[in-house]
């Protein structure tokens, strides 16, 4: 975009600013360069505009060497829970009940305190706010008396693969990206397409801070005519990149939307300084596990839940 500055001597001076444009309204236009810090002008100072490719990635052909561990906190920040507080080393998270993730207790470290009594402070933090009591256990990762500990309690829930990939073969993949637009905020069709957000009014609110939440967060859409056909969120933290909502319309699958999702996604964070891709998938999502087997993705570490009888 270039747009006029400034008058000096009488003459006009125009600037441009390249980046993603993520809105145009009433109140002007707001475009994001490479180093993240929006750019805000009215549109009576527009000169002229064209749309340009994503700067191409020059990136390493290797993901970052970081370790599970590493990897959990770095996942926590980009999908941060509406309250948080420290146990130790663990970290408590709660946000109305939205996602086992943002209501669970991370269990990486050392709690501080003998496991029975910090186990014992996590049902009752829990039941004060009306959650059922869960417990993140990351393999390997989380302490293996806690581990052995939960599996004495209860069953296992939902096991996650946390799978990695180099961010640069990310962005060359796919041919429509010019079907997919990007955006700062998750605007009410995104989330229609999302369908984890019901109608109560906590619930919606919980949802929208953790999806908004974390370092640098990017929301893509395919339009549809009536709704989206494909959506995806990124959070770019450091040299992570991390990938999930990926949602296809049922109509629309096996047409690579996915794939130009995530390639325009992959593009914009590798613009931010990111060579790294990270996701999370259910152990059971076959078949969003063989998509990512194919776009080069490969498994790092899991991790479960065990939630905590109530005593």
């Amino acid at each position: 975009m270039r747009r006029l500055s400034e008058f000096v001597d009488g003459r006009p001076v125009f600037r441009d600013v390249i980046g993603v444009l993520v809105s145009w309204d009433d109140r002007g236009l707001t475009v994001v360069p490479r180093n993240g810090q929006p750019v805000s002008f009215p549109e009576k100072l527009l000169v002229a505009g064209k749309a340009v490719p994503l700067f191409p990635a020059r990136l390493s052909s290797r993901a970052p060497e970081t370790g599970p561990v590493e990897l959990q906190r770095i996942a926590a920040r980009g999908w941060p829970a509406v309250e948080q507080e420290a146990l130790g080393e663990w970290t408590l998270r709660a946000s109305a009940g939205f996602t086992r993730r943002a209501n669970s207790v991370q269990a990486l470290g050392d709690p501080g305190r003998p496991l029975p009594e910090a186990l014992a402070a996590v049902r009752d933090w829990y039941r004060e706010r009306g959650l059922p009591a869960y417990v993140e256990v990351v393999d390997p990762g989380s302490p293996e008396d806690l581990t052995a500990e939960l599996d004495r309690l209860g069953a296992r829930y939902a096991p996650t693969l946390v799978r990695t990939a180099p961010l640069a073969p990310l962005t060359r993949l796919g041919t429509g990206h010019d079907r997919v637009r990007l955006s700062r905020t998750a605007g009410p069709e995104w989330l229609a397409q999302y369908r984890r957000v019901g109608e109560d009014a906590e619930l919606e609110r919980a949802a929208a801070l953790v999806l908004h939440g974390g370092p640098s967060v990017w929301f893509a859409t395919a339009p549809g005519p009536d709704a989206p056909l494909a959506i995806g969120r990124c959070v770019i933290d450091g040299p992570w990149a991390c990938f999930g909502a990926i949602e296809v319309a049922p109509y629309a699958r096996r047409t690579g939307l996915a794939t130009d999702v995530m390639a325009v996604l992959a593009a914009r964070a590798a613009e931010e300084g990111a060579s790294g891709a990270y996701l999370q998938v259910e152990a059971e999502n076959t078949g969003a596990i063989a998509l990512y087997d194919r776009l080069g993705f490969r498994t790092s570490h899991t991790y479960h839940y065990a939630q905590l009888p109530q005593r």
